[in-house]
């Protein structure tokens, strides 16, 4: 019995101690099981949250690439009575509609059903008939008409918003909206031709200050007439005073169209099928002829010629369905001298083209064709939005404001349309490829996103910000990988264990500093130093490399009982004061080498004698500032992979008789390559991504310039800068989004790409 119970009682905590294992045994099971779905679940979130952030990107920049829409709204007979129409214009809401006919009446009407709201009688004698008529910028809305018997009126229609009670009109509400004509130089008429001949052509602009006209009287002489506003010094007394001239002509060929730039400067005369004289009219008194052009070459009639806004380029179109754009660019001879030329041309329309309406805002225009297609285009872009056929034949078109309206006469019906097209400037070649901008001499990339200008032609390439990225990222990894991966290399496996504890820590804690405090310093204490100290700069990559070498070699020529006086592994704090004595020495010569090599002042001699700028805010900068801030991610992988690498390996190789240094070359370095490149990849990462580092340490200036002394733009820093000041959904804030998704489709390729390296070099190297 009392060995029973002995048995008995000793094998309760025996099972006490099986179960309580069997406890703990499950416990670590569930808590492996929960890590481990926790980390799949973490990593499925990553994959999602990425995944998400690439669909917004995408969601937001695909409108941009699609084409232009129009939708019918109605279609109605021409308002008003059987007489022939001059013009078509739509005020800014696109609510009102004006139609000039050729009997001398403005008739207003509503765009939606043809309603007339009001008709005004021009002021024209009943002995004279309207023989020619003309338009200024459309963004003043000057209107002007030529008389039978040499006489000009100049009149604009204008438009009343009240902004008190709106009335409702199928549940929506709409402002009040009355249209009247303006007489900016009075009601009475202008006498352009002295002889009494038929103004049978006819150019008008008028401004604040001056207007211009000029007429074809009687199918033989152009005829300038300029009218200058005089005010007295106390403004209560206007005077006009008018000047004219005769402007001689270089063609015997009947003349078609007349057109006179906003600034009343840049005449143009086409006269027979597309012979086209350019005039200045700087002065008034004695135009000049700048050049004569055939502007088809003789195989096409023009049939239509208009500006495109801004006053910069023509457009002209012919009678094969071609649409060309020219403006003035350097003479191929001598380029001191522009010439117009043809840059780019649409041969998307059938028939001859009828009639061209440029947009008020946009490089965009509406074109139609005598087989009744409209035709949407756009010039920055060179792209073709929209061709549609809307009637058997048009042969007028009017455009509203905004751009988002549009009427078509067709013989005696008018056609009223909605236009869907808000990103016009968009196309691959817009952002990828190199445009001609007007005013420019040659194709270029250029990003240049605003200006103070209503008809600023966009600039949004993206190659001059890539670039810069590029660029940027270059020079910071060109500093931070040799100092990085050799730092690591000899941090590993030369340093002494105890100076490593220091260093490593040490290093890795600059990873902590933030990049605008980097970038704050680099901008307003780097950048000037290196510009005073430009030669020191020079002169240290020569003088610091050689010195150490020299010193490294007296060192080795010392006796043996000082030189193994130094602890082995203490070698890097020995050489921290010469280091910074060579550095010294370097800068404090920087004045002298300066006055004597480079007569005073180095940035003159290079721009000088090399034919190279320099910018405060540079590359170099940049690299220094990008690089201090990327060596501490580059050291702290590739130093932890160079030590990770077994001890084994490391004293087979020095037991084979190998030194340490082909210990390190053939063995160490090939196993921690893996580790070292995925450090290199992680850094390069981060400086395609920096931002305030090159926000505040360049100029921010997009160009694309390899010189280190210039800056540059990058992605990130454009989307910092433009973002705040973009408008939601507009083309810039959306061509913003798609430089972030140019960063993240950069990124993503060289992560996945560093990737595949690494895996591959592991394998590769495992079996050592």
């Amino acid at each position: 019995m009392l060995s029973a119970s002995s048995k008995q009682g000793t094998s309760e905590p025996v099972m006490t101690r099986i179960d309580h294992s069997n406890l703990l045994m499950r416990w670590r099971m569930l808590k492996d099981t929960l890590a481990r779905h926790g980390v799949a679940v973490g990593g499925l979130g990553v994959i999602v949250a990425i995944t998400l952030i690439l669909v917004y990107l995408l969601w937001v920049v695909l409108p941009m690439f699609q084409s232009a829409s129009i939708d019918k709204v109605t279609d109605y007979s021409v308002p008003g009575s059987d007489e022939r129409t001059l013009h078509l214009a739509m005020e800014e809401q696109a609510l009102v509609g004006l139609r000039l006919t050729d009997a001398g009446r403005v008739i207003f009407f509503n765009t939606w059903d043809g309603s007339i709201r009001k008709i005004v009688p021009l002021p024209i004698p009943d002995d004279a008939q309207i023989t020619s008529w003309a338009a200024g910028t459309p963004a003043r809305r000057i209107l002007a008409v030529g008389l039978s018997n040499g006489q000009v009126l100049v009149f604009q229609h204008d438009y009343q918003i009240d902004f008190g009670e709106a009335r409702v009109e199928g549940g929506k509400p709409v402002r009040e909206i009355t249209p009247q004509i303006k007489y900016p130089l009075g009601e009475s008429l202008l006498q352009l031709d002295e002889q009494q001949r038929s103004v049978t052509r006819l150019a008008v602009q008028s401004g604040e200050e001056a207007t211009t006209i000029v007429g074809l009287a009687g199918e033989q002489q152009i005829q300038l007439l300029n009218i200058r506003r005089e005010e007295s010094f106390l403004g209560d007394d206007v005077t006009l005073e008018e000047t004219r001239a005769e402007i001689p002509r270089t063609s015997r060929g009947a003349i078609s169209h007349l057109l006179l730039g906003k600034e009343q400067r840049n005449l143009y005369v086409l006269s027979g099928r597309d012979e086209l004289s350019h005039y200045d009219l700087f002065d008034k008194e004695t135009p000049s002829l700048q050049q004569h052009l055939a502007l088809f070459g003789g195989d096409q009639r023009v049939t239509s010629l208009e500006f495109l806004t801004g006053d910069i380029s023509l457009l002209a179109g012919s009678d094969q369905g071609r649409v060309a754009q020219l403006f003035a660019v350097p003479e191929q001879r001598d380029s001191s001298k522009r010439e117009l030329r043809q840059i780019r041309a649409f041969d998307d329309l059938n028939g001859a083209v009828q009639d061209i309406a440029p947009e008020y805002s946009r490089k965009g225009f509406l074109a139609v064709d005598g087989e009744g297609q409209l035709g949407i285009f756009h010039t920055t872009a060179h792209r073709t939005l929209l061709t549609e056929s809307i009637a058997d034949t048009l042969q007028q078109v009017a455009i509203s404001p905004r751009a988002r309206a549009a009427l078509l006469q067709a013989d005696d019906r008018l056609y009223f349309y909605h236009i869907e097209n808000e990103h016009p400037e968009i196309s691959w070649s817009s952002l990828w490829g190199k445009v001609w901008y007007e005013s420019y001499d040659e194709p270029e990339y250029v990003w240049q996103s605003s200006s103070s200008s209503n008809d600023h032609e966009p600039k949004l390439s993206l190659v001059p910000i890539s670039f810069g990225t590029l660029k940027a990222a270059f020079y910071a990894m060109l500093f931070a990988i040799p100092l990085s991966i050799m730092g690591a290399i000899y941090t590993a496996h030369f340093m002494a264990p105890r100076m490593r504890q220091t260093v490593k820590p040490s290093i890795e804690i600059m990873e902590a500093l933030p990049t605008v405090i980097i970038g704050f310093l680099a901008g307003l204490w780097l950048a000037p130093f290196l510009e005073r100290h430009l030669p020191g700069i020079f002169s240290l990559l020569i003088i610091m490399p050689f010195g150490l070498l020299l010193v490294a070699y007296g060192f080795h020529r010392l006796p043996d009982r000082i030189r193994h006086a130094l602890p082995e592994g203490w070698e890097a704090a020995w050489l921290i004061p010469i280091v910074l004595l060579l550095g010294y020495a370097s800068f404090s010569a920087s004045p002298w080498m300066e006055a004597t090599f480079f007569g005073g002042d180095v940035r003159i001699w290079m721009s000088e004698e090399l034919g190279i700028s320099y910018d405060q805010r540079n590359s170099l900068v940049i690299g220094l500032a990008m690089g201090f801030a990327v060596i501490p991610t580059i050291f702290s992988i590739a130093e932890d992979a160079i030590f990770a690498v077994p001890k084994h390996l490391v004293q087979g190789s020095l037991a084979m008789g190998a030194t340490p240094w082909q210990t390190m070359m053939r063995v160490v370095l090939l196993t921690a390559s893996p580790g070292i490149f995925s450090g290199v990849m992680i850094g390069l990462g981060r400086a395609v991504g920096e931002t305030m580092i090159v926000l505040m340490a360049t100029g921010n200036t997009p160009v694309m310039d390899m010189n280190i002394f210039e800056g540059m733009r990058t992605l990130s820093a454009n989307i910092a800068v433009e973002m705040p000041e973009s408008e939601v959904d507009s083309t810039h804030y959306r061509v913003l989004f798609l430089a972030a998704l140019v960063l993240f489709a950069f990124t993503f390729l060289v992560n996945t790409a560093a990737e595949i390296v690494r895996q591959r070099l592991r394998k590769r190297y495992s079996s050592l």
